[in-house]
């Protein structure tokens, strides 16, 4: 017998778990009609006898018939789905139970009862039980180790042996999502799953896919290590952490009629622990006022971050009921941040407002005597007159300004004055404070403030918590992001472009609206060169060239970043010129959209790309959507932060951007969705001097890990794998592939994996590691030349390589899934309709379908 198999794993989990205060019972010693059973029969989920106990311990004052009710609640979960009804057990567990019972007068009377006992954690029965049996249906399922707190099954882990190539993580996963399908009554319970093969482990909730499964990488907070089951059990399940994480950090947040189901990630939580310390003591007796900087980078959920804040801030009983004041400086940043605490209002415990004219603040703010969470843009705190002092709205020192993106310009202290006038304005950040003297300021962020601005570390103090590039794609929280430069220009060597080139760096994104003259000419001066309709012709036929064999190898989104309004909607035309297919006269329809801002005073031929607000969410919410036609957006200013399409996987730029704009653009590309190995920057500008800059600010903050990488890199990668596969495959010759008619492709394919079969066992594995290696860097360099040229070699490895998985599916970690669609695009084309069948047969399949490439991702 082995001595390290699945259930060394379980029993070194149950001794970590005992370490940490859980009594441990093994399940079928209280399984029914044993003599120390906990259930009348295996349909039973809940240890209804520790749940009684638990009521009458917690709610000493509570009648028995108060506590009866209370238990017949919990016992049957209510809900029309079993989302629904884990939503509805979530509340019962965090608020209690209120019951109402007949008062005896013809009446009813109301009482409250706990469930949990979050001041006391220890007050609580924590009970492991592992190997416990439960019946639904016809289906008898054994989940290895499920934690009972007050006889309420809350938590389920699943474990493999690390031992076993077959027996990976994913397969834990995998088997907890047929758990979930099959026993509804256990998940409705269920707060949190952990999956671990004695080595790997990570986090996540019901409903979540297997990305979203994080690891947990520190025990106190202070330090990180890496990646294993005992940092996880030791960060996590010491129960004031489990309870904290259950109460404040799990969020269901809504998403048109369903919802998902969030956890906060380790640097979150640690995170939010340190700014709510920091503010309580900011804003306390003798406090500064000064509550601090987040950095987390971009893509690793700051805005669920500022939720996760909110909500454990406005219960901390120092602050008696605070009011917190969401500070953004766009309106449509203000939109997406208050739509995100809107849909997490459960959790901060009453309904965020959002005020939409100045003439509200002082209804919203300044009458108001505590609580509230108020959304605002910085500009409403602009006053009446220039050179005026902002009224005070309140001199309460429990209100807590929360700034998103905390380092732009906007939330500065200077004073300014005009040469013209001699009037003297100041930044935001003043009038902010004039109308709250005694608020505490806290900033997040997603890119770090330069060295030089003291006027943010004036008005919020110091980082309190950096999460970084780093750090981030490690833990899987955001993919790396690669640059590539396509300059178009009509004549490099035109004088126009060298003057303009002499002065570039002073041009950005904000100048087209800027007061001073000189800079506005010279944005108009390059705004004329870049949209200029010969350049524009040469920009739209690169581009859509480019982003169509994007297509081929990764399915997903683009957005196109122009100058001005002018040039996106002249490319916009350009590009159904040279694609009229592409075009759609509804919103919701085509494959490329303009989105920008408007009026009715714009000329008409913008005017089919100007829209409302609710028609602008209504296509903001089309393009998230991963299987909508729209693949393509072209922006000036719009959705360039603060907006998440995890699909999104490349960004052309065409527009001078800067610092901290720069950085958060590049970003929207580095969020994580399914087998997208890395986000694409193309730029058709120039912008490498601008990026580096950035960059260095990046570096001089202390951030770790570069923000972007060049697509040579994935190039050089690339060309490793190849030449390492070329050299598994010495002696046979597969080079009439990409000629070959259908039935010479297909034998090709059986002759290679009858090749590599003829090897080792282990070259079978390295040869299925290695192309999936090959894959991935070739889909990440893709269209860059050098990758075209092996296209169609890259189709026959990627083809053997689906055919050998297929054969044993659970051999490797990425076997259970759907191939990269990248790739099974490509061999449909290689193969050819006609050949695809037998494509499948040859390889000795049982069924002769596109399923052969579900091995391969």
């Amino acid at each position: 017998m082995s001595i390290y198999n699945e259930e060394t794993v379980e029993l070194a989990a149950i001794e970590w778990l005992q370490g940490l205060g859980f009594e441990y019972v093994y399940g079928p010693d209280i399984a029914p009609d044993m003599p120390a059973s906990e259930r009348a029969s295996f349909q039973d989920v809940v240890l209804v006898g520790r749940l009684r106990t638990a009521l009458e311990r917690l709610n000493p004052d509570s009648t028995p018939e108060a506590r009866a009710e209370a238990l017949r609640q919990l016992l049957e979960p209510v809900g029309a789905s079993l989302p629904q009804a884990n939503q509805a057990m979530h509340r019962l567990l965090t608020g209690g139970v209120q019951v109402e019972l007949p008062d005896g007068l013809g009446g009813v009377r109301a009482e409250h009862l706990r469930v949990l006992d979050f001041a006391q954690p220890q007050n609580n029965s924590l009970l492991a039980v592992n190997q416990f049996t439960v019946i639904e249906g016809q289906v008898e399922r054994r989940p290895d180790l499920i934690l009972f707190i007050n006889g309420l099954p809350l938590v389920i882990f699943e474990f493999k042996n690390t031992k076993d190539e077959k027996a990976t993580i994913e397969k834990a996963y995998t088997q907890l999502q047929t758990y979930q399908k099959q026993l509804t009554r256990l998940f409705a319970y269920n707060v949190l799953l952990v999956i671990s093969d004695g080595t790997q482990a990570r986090l996540g909730v019901m409903g979540a896919d297997m990305e979203r499964f994080q690891p947990w990488k520190t025990v106190t907070g202070k330090e990180v290590l890496s990646e294993s089951l005992q940092t996880l059990i030791r960060g996590v399940f010491n129960p004031a952490i489990l309870l904290d994480l259950m109460r404040h950090f799990v969020v269901f947040e809504q998403e048109g009629v369903g919802f998902t189901k969030k956890v906060a990630a380790y640097h979150q939580y640690h995170a939010v622990l340190r700014a709510v310390e920091k503010t309580v003591e900011a804003s306390g007796a003798g406090g500064d006022r000064k509550g601090g900087v987040v950095w987390h980078t971009q893509g690793s959920g700051k805005s669920l971050s500022m939720v996760f804040f909110a909500g454990k801030l406005v219960v901390q009983p120092e602050l008696e009921n605070p009011t917190l004041v969401v500070l953004t400086d766009r309106n449509d940043l203000d939109d997406q941040l208050f739509g995100t605490f809107s849909s997490c209002a459960s959790l901060l415990r009453q309904i965020p407002e959002q005020v939409t004219a100045r003439s509200e603040l002082r209804e919203k703010l300044g009458e108001r005597a505590a609580g509230g969470i108020v959304f605002t843009t910085i500009q409403k705190f602009l006053p009446e007159e220039k050179g005026d002092t902002f009224p005070t709205l309140s001199e309460r020192r429990n209100i807590v300004v929360i700034a998103d993106e905390a380092h732009r310009s906007q939330y500065g202290l200077k004073a300014k004055v005009d040469e013209k006038t001699g009037v003297i304005s100041y930044g935001f950040a003043k009038h902010i404070r004039d109308a709250l003297p005694n608020a505490t300021f806290l900033g997040f962020t997603g890119t770090p403030i330069e060295t030089k601005d003291a006027d943010t570390r004036a008005i919020f103090g110091d980082y309190i918590d950096i999460y970084d590039v780093q750090r981030a794609v490690a833990d899987g929280a955001t993919v790396p992001i690669y640059y590539e430069s396509r300059l178009v220009r009509i004549q490099p060597d035109d004088d126009a472009w060298k003057s303009l080139d002499e002065e570039f760096d002073e041009i950005t994104e904000g100048e087209e609206v800027a007061s001073r003259e000189k800079l506005k000419t010279k944005w108009a001066a390059l705004e004329a060169l870049v949209g200029a309709p010969e350049r524009i012709k040469l920009l739209a036929a690169d581009l859509v060239d480019h982003f169509e064999q994007r297509q081929e190898v990764m399915l997903g989104k683009g957005m196109i970043v122009a100058m001005s309004r002018r040039i996106c909607v002249a490319l916009y035309d350009e590009i159904i010129r040279l694609r009229p297919h592409w075009a759609g006269k509804e919103d919701l329809e085509g494959v490329v959209k303009v989105v920008m801002t408007g009026s009715a005073n714009d000329a008409p031929a913008w005017q089919d790309h100007i829209r409302s607000k609710a028609r602008n969410k209504a296509i903001a919410d089309h393009f998230r959507n991963p299987e909508s036609p729209m693949k393509l957006v072209i922006v000036r200013d719009m959705w360039l932060t603060g907006f998440d399409v995890p699909s999104l996987h490349t960004m052309y730029l065409d527009k001078p951007m800067q610092g901290h704009n720069l950085m958060q653009a590049i970003a929207r590309v580095n969020r994580v969705f399914k087998d997208k190995p890395g986000g694409l920057v193309v730029d058709y500008l120039g912008l490498a001097n601008s990026l580096k800059e950035a960059l260095g600010i990046y570096a001089q903050s202390g951030g770790q890990g570069k923000p972007t990488l060049d697509v040579e890199a994935a190039l050089d990668v690339m060309h490793e794998k190849l030449d390492v596969v070329r050299g598994m495959l010495h002696g046979f010759d597969y080079s009439d592939f990409a000629e070959g008619t259908p039935a010479e492709r297909v034998a090709l394919i059986a002759n290679g994996q009858d090749f590599i079969l003829s090897k080792r066992e282990k070259t079978k594995e390295r040869f299925i590691h290695e192309v999936l290696a090959l894959g991935k860097a070739y889909a990440l360099a893709i269209p860059h030349g050098d990758a075209l040229a092996v296209r169609e070699e890259i189709v026959f490895l990627q083809t053997v390589r689906a055919a050998l998985s297929k054969q044993e599916v659970t051999r490797t970690a990425q076997a259970r899934h759907d191939v990269n669609a990248a790739i099974q695009q490509l061999v449909e084309q290689a193969v050819a309709p006609d050949g695809v069948l037998d494509v499948f047969a040859a390889a000795g399949l049982k069924k002769p379908d596109i399923s052969i490439l579900s091995a391969s991702r």
